[in-house]
C-alpha cells in the first residue's frame, strides 16, 4: 500500500510538473485543415520549436517560453515539406521554404500574434493581433486564469479574405488564400505610414474595413492602442480559426 512518502513524492512531482519559470502558450488548430504555426523571437530571443511546426486540424501543441520573452507567432497554410530535409514551401506566411523557420521571419499576407510578456521594468504581459502586414487566417489569443486591468481576448475572428477588396486580395489555384495590407499592395508612404506621412498617418478606406471585420485587432501601424491588451496569465491560449 502507498505509504506517506509515496504521497509526498507524488505531490512533489505534481509540483514541478505544473512549475514553469516562463508562460505556457498552448497553440490550437481550430481550422478544417493543417496549420503551419511559425514562431519568431524578437532582438536576439528564442523562437521556440525551432521556430516553426506542423498543426494538423484539431491538433494543439503546448509551447513554453521564457519570462520576458517577446515575440510573434502566425500561421501558415497549404505548406508542403521534405519530411528529410524540412524544405519546401507555403502558399502564405513562407519563411524562406523551411518547415523551422529558425528565426525567418514570415512573407506577407500574413496575420501576426504579437506579444511582449514582461519586462526589466513591468511584470505585465503585452499582446495583440495585427493585420498591419495583411491577413491570411483568422487567430485570437486569449488567457487562462489570467489578472490584469484589460486580459480580453485579442484577434481577428473573422475569415477577413471573403471581405478582401480586389485589390489585395491573394491567390493560389483559384483559391482566395490571403489579402494585402493597403501597405504591401501600393507601396506608398501614405499607406505605409513612413516619410511624410509617418506623424500624421490616418486609416485609408481599407484599414477601415480591416476594422469594421475584425475591430479587436491592429487595422494599420497607427490604428488604436485600444487593441493591445493588458494581462498577466500563466497561460495563454492561441486559437487559428477561432469559433465566433
Amino acid at each position: 500500500m502507498p505509504t506517506s512518502s509515496h504521497y509526498f513524492l507524488l505531490f512533489c512531482f505534481l509540483i514541478s510538473i505544473s512549475h514553469t519559470d516562463g508562460t505556457q502558450l498552448i497553440v490550437v488548430n481550430n481550422c478544417k485543415e493543417s496549420v503551419w504555426p511559425a514562431i519568431l523571437g524578437n532582438g536576439g530571443q528564442p523562437s521556440p520549436k525551432h521556430g516553426g511546426f506542423y498543426l494538423g486540424s484539431g491538433e494543439e501543441v503546448v509551447v513554453e517560453v521564457p519570462e520576458g520573452w517577446s515575440g510573434r507567432i502566425w500561421g501558415r497554410q497549404g505548406c508542403s515539406f521534405d519530411q528529410q530535409t524540412g524544405k519546401g514551401s507555403c502558399q502564405t506566411g513562407d519563411c524562406g521554404g523551411l518547415l523551422q523557420c529558425n528565426g525567418i521571419g514570415g512573407v506577407p499576407p500574413a496575420t501576426l500574434v504579437e506579444m511582449t510578456l514582461g519586462t526589466s521594468k513591468s511584470a505585465l504581459h503585452f499582446y495583440d493581433v495585427s493585420l498591419a502586414d495583411g491577413f491570411n487566417l483568422p487567430v485570437s489569443m486569449k488567457p487562462l486564469n489570467g489578472g490584469g486591468a484589460d486580459c480580453g481576448a485579442a484577434g481577428c475572428e473573422a475569415n477577413l479574405n471573403v471581405y478582401c477588396p480586389s485589390a489585395l486580395v491573394v491567390e493560389r489555384n483559384g483559391k482566395v488564400v490571403g489579402c494585402k495590407s493597403a501597405c504591401l499592395a501600393a507601396k506608398s508612404d501614405r499607406y505605409c505610414c513612413t516619410g511624410e506621412f509617418a506623424e500624421r498617418c490616418k486609416p485609408t478606406v481599407f484599414a477601415r474595413l480591416f476594422k469594421t471585420v475584425c475591430p479587436n485587432a491592429y487595422s494599420y501601424a497607427y490604428d488604436d492602442s485600444a487593441v493591445l491588451k493588458t494581462c498577466v496569465a500563466p497561460r495563454y491560449v492561441i486559437t487559428f480559426c477561432p469559433p465566433h
